[in-house]
């Protein structure tokens, strides 16, 4: 990795990227094969958002044998597992180490700007000036907090999943866990074994086994041709961005993680936080009907796998055919839990997050701050998006997904630069 502060401070360049995760470095690998120069420019360190962002126990949803970027694969000794916060950070700094990323470490985007045929970024290091920009500082930058969270009294605490690092900030007594995603079932889990009550307002999600016929879920995922699904093949690429992330974990004893798991370990379960009312917090009345669609969903996959695995005649090389419980759903399950008696302490939001394109005063965000692209190719002349879920395939959101998408839209990026390149000369010639 070259750090650039000491070479040439701020200035002009061909493309700027914004962000030094994986995402960004992808894409300086394919612009560095490409002949582009480039700078990223990274607020904090390589992999921040690893270092900032998570709680301690974090680990990947994929396997290590799936973990790779342009030119790099893990190479460990532990290819089933699943690398811990600790171990990213590791392997992404080391990337950017071996490609020599030029990156601006400390240098926080303030503002970005259209300014003649390029673009204007002001950091609090300095200015730079680009013809093409690629946003790569992330899809998870802010806590998705909904607005009734207002209504809850003092004297409960709140702290988001962006917030959390381990049970030793809960305090004793209750806890409400919001969401049941991956983020809310690992949470929820996690303090529930550290001695807490704990409550799951549970929503729409999508229910997923570790472990399918012996191998990894996301093995079958992969090899089925379900992760590379584009996103001009699907119908509503929107709603397919919307969805919840899977309800996995990386274990080392590979266990799936579900609501059956965390109801058998005695975490109770509601339906959907609706809101508080008269200190009391309202859930709907309609968790057995989600959880119902969720395990529909979950079969309607294992038969795509199981039909997949038939057609190619791999049926020999993998176990038998499985299924599992539907999910449990308590005939008693809460309705409202009174916010004053002091049973509940602590409200954990694990509603999901957003990216935050506040410092980009270029009119592609639309009103639910949601960026305006086709595929990665922003709707600003020279403007591309790296690191959204579904961006142009399903695996986009992995680490493994940037290698495509980088490819792809850094060729695109070339042919923009030199289009605009003939443009300009044919302009000084007349």
């Amino acid at each position: 990795m070259q750090d650039r502060r000491s070479q040439r401070g701020t200035g002009a360049v061909d493309v700027v990227i914004i962000g030094a995760g994986h995402s960004g470095l992808a894409m300086s690998h394919c612009l560095s094969a490409l002949s582009i120069e480039h700078v990223l420019l990274e607020r904090g360190a390589v992999a921040n958002s690893w270092r900032r962002e998570r709680w301690d126990s974090l680990r990947l949803l994929t396997p290590n044998w799936m973990t790779r970027l342009p030119g790099c694969a893990y190479d460990g000794d532990d290819p089933d597992g699943y690398m811990d916060m600790t171990q990213v950070i590791d392997f992404v700094s080391r990337y950017a180490e071996r490609i020599g990323a030029p990156v601006e470490t400390g240098t926080e985007v303030l503002s970005v700007s259209r300014q003649g045929s390029g673009y204007r970024v002001i950091t609090n290091r300095g200015d730079w000036h680009c013809r093409a920009l690629v946003l790569a500082s992330g899809a998870f930058n802010e806590a998705a907090i909904p607005a009734v969270a207002e209504d809850v009294p003092a004297a409960v605490k709140q702290i988001n999943a962006h917030q959390y690092k381990n049970p030793a900030q809960i305090p004793d007594g209750g806890v409400l866990v919001v969401g049941a995603s991956a983020t809310g079932l690992q949470i929820a889990e996690e303090i529930h074994a550290s001695g807490r009550p704990v409550t799951l307002a549970v929503g729409e999600h999508v229910r997923m086994p570790r472990l399918y016929r012996g191998r990894d879920v996301q093995w079958w995922m992969l090899m089925s041709g379900i992760l590379d699904e584009c996103f001009e093949e699907v119908d509503d690429p929107a709603r397919v961005r919307r969805l919840p992330s899977p309800q996995l974990a990386g274990t080392p004893d590979h266990s799936t993680l579900d609501l059956n798991k965390l109801i058998d370990n005695g975490v109770r379960t509601g339906g959907r936080f609706m809101g508080v009312r008269d200190g009391k917090v309202q859930f709907s009345g309609s968790l057995r009907n989600v959880c119902t669609l969720a395990d529909l969903k979950m079969n309607r996959m294992l038969n795509a796998f199981d039909e997949w695995a038939t057609r190619t005649g791999i049926d020999t090389e993998v176990d038998a055919v499985e299924r599992f419980d539907a999910t449990q759903v308590d005939a008693a399950e809460p309705l409202r839990i009174d916010l004053r008696d002091g049973s509940l302490r602590t409200i954990v939001w694990a509603t999901g997050f957003r990216p935050d394109y506040s410092w980009l005063d270029v009119a592609v965000v639309d009103r639910k701050g949601q960026l305006r692209h086709n595929g990665g190719v922003v709707d600003a002349p020279g403007l591309y998006v790296m690191g959204l879920p579904f961006l142009r395939r399903r695996k986009s959101s992995f680490m493994h997904g940037a290698e495509d998408d980088a490819r792809y839209l850094s060729t695109h990026l070339a042919t923009y630069l030199g289009q605009a390149a003939r443009f300009a000369i044919t302009r000084i010639a007349v």
